[in-house]
């Protein structure tokens, strides 16, 4: 049998879904990847799926090029005729979902996030509103990553509560996102801070600037920043600006690292001072590091943080409040980092780890398809 997983880059499904595919093809199942191709297209390969490249726009809306997506992924879906879809990100939910439909093929989806779409009232933003509206008529099953966002999509009536389901965002591989052993507590070195997300405002990269501006007098804190910049100047932060910060001593700057691991173990304390959420990889990831956090008390964030406990939650937009609690952690004893340290790892091994999320989509997927097999009999 076969699943196809349809997405807006390959780099997505190699961070995100590639345990998932993995599992599946171990299940027996021929898994095919539908994604632009990147430079994580050859990973994907490598790993025994097939990958077809389809481009996306990945952002804003052009009728003519949406249109001419939706016949590509109809052309692909009806020419590999997989028993069953998944999706993920905006626009494949939607069109994807659309093409599906019109083949009579099941699908489920993931919104993994709300991103710009609810963030900012725009144009585009309304218009992807009332295509979710359609396009959700149809899918088997959709899973939402945190409880307000599906809370928000079944209000709004772009879908029906029965249809819904939740997994603790995309999971995190505890087996491979260890703590680093050979890291001692301020064994004579700086303490160091970690942003690492894409270099969106949403993201609260000038939240995190002004927190790290409001507390560096007082500290001897190194403070990294990790990410790739947008080419959308009104989402991403300018390469001038970023050039600005390195410039003035503000961050270390570290790029985009392939190596997730490596700049986690290099840190004492994540921060992401996100507005909003699906729940963040990077956050799990900390998390599974054994890393205390300090984030926004916001839907996919706050899930991953028990105020005091494994970090601290700070306000959205507020970078006092932020560097406040960056500070707070940073004073901490060597035994109170020590506990936070501990429950982080721990809440990710019992509430986080992508084995569940693998054991959730393998029953929807069996149930799915053993209720599309008894139909046709």
């Amino acid at each position: 049998m076969k699943i196809a997983i349809s997405v807006n880059s390959s780099w997505n499904i190699y961070n995100f879904r590639l345990g998932l595919a993995r599992h599946l093809m171990d299940c027996g199942f021929q898994v095919y990847a539908i994604s632009p191709e990147d430079e994580f297209s050859p990973e994907l390969i490598q790993a025994g799926l097939h990958h077809i490249p389809v481009s996306v726009q990945s952002k804003g809306s052009n009728m003519l090029k949406d249109l001419h997506y939706f016949l590509t992924l109809r052309a692909v879906y009806r020419k590999i005729r997989p028993n069953l879809i998944l999706h993920y990100t905006i626009k494949p939910n939607i069109y994807g979902t659309l093409a599906a439909a019109s083949l009579n093929i099941p699908v489920i989806n993931n919104v993994s996030g709300l991103g710009t779409v609810f963030l900012h009232d725009t144009l585009s933003s309304r218009i992807a509103k009332a295509l979710y509206r359609v396009a959700f008529r149809f899918p088997r099953k959709v899973f939402f990553q945190n409880e307000d966002d599906r809370r928000l999509f079944v209000q709004k009536k772009l879908i029906p509560f029965d249809k819904t389901g939740l997994v603790p965002g995309s999971g995190v591989n505890t087996e491979k996102f260890v703590p680093n052993e050979k890291k001692t507590y301020k064994s004579g070195k700086p303490f160091r801070f970690l942003l690492m997300a894409r270099l969106l405002y949403d993201k609260g990269i000038l939240e995190y600037i002004k927190a790290i501006e409001f507390i560096k007098p007082r500290t001897d804190a190194v403070f990294m920043l990790a990410g790739s910049l947008e080419d959308d100047r009104k989402l991403g932060i300018p390469a001038e600006q970023l050039e600005a910060w390195i410039h003035k001593g503000l961050i270390e700057y570290k790029g985009f690292e392939k190596n997730s691991l490596k700049l986690y173990h290099q840190a004492d304390c994540v921060v992401l001072p996100s507005y909003r959420e699906g729940t963040s990889k990077s956050l799990l990831e900390a998390a599974s590091c054994g890393l205390p956090i300090v984030t926004t008390d916001v839907p996919g964030c706050r899930e991953v943080v028990e105020d005091g406990k494994n970090g601290y939650l700070c306000k959205v937009r507020d970078p006092e409040d932020l560097g406040r609690k960056m500070e707070a952690l940073y004073k901490l004893s060597e035994e109170d980092y020590r506990k936070m340290a501990h429950y982080s790892r721990e809440k990710a091994q019992k509430q986080f780890d992508e084995k569940i999320v693998i054991k959730t989509y393998e029953a929807a997927i069996r149930e799915i398809l053993e209720a599309k097999e008894e139909q046709n009999r």
